[in-house]
């Protein structure tokens, strides 16, 4: 297996053989979403939860569009 990095516009990028290219999400990022499913693993915070809190948090990190943004901050805030 093959992956090949690559830094692009919206962050790192990876090349997997048979999924293709993907976007990771910032370092900072990467590490909220770490902990949120630790969280979840350890069972401190049930799966539904965690499930409702990323997608929140990945919808306000959107910069494109505005009302996913502010959805993803109610959702956040909730």
């Amino acid at each position: 297996m093959v992956v090949k990095p690559a830094e692009g516009a919206h962050g790192r990028r990876i090349t997997l053989p048979v999924v293709g290219a993907l976007s990771l999400p910032e370092p900072r990022h990467l590490a909220f979403y770490a902990v949120l499913v630790s969280l979840g693993v350890l069972e401190i915070v049930e799966w539904p939860v965690v499930g409702v809190i990323a997608i929140g948090h990945a919808l306000a990190s959107q910069r494109r569009f505005v009302i996913l943004q502010e959805a993803g901050e109610a959702a956040e805030s909730a």
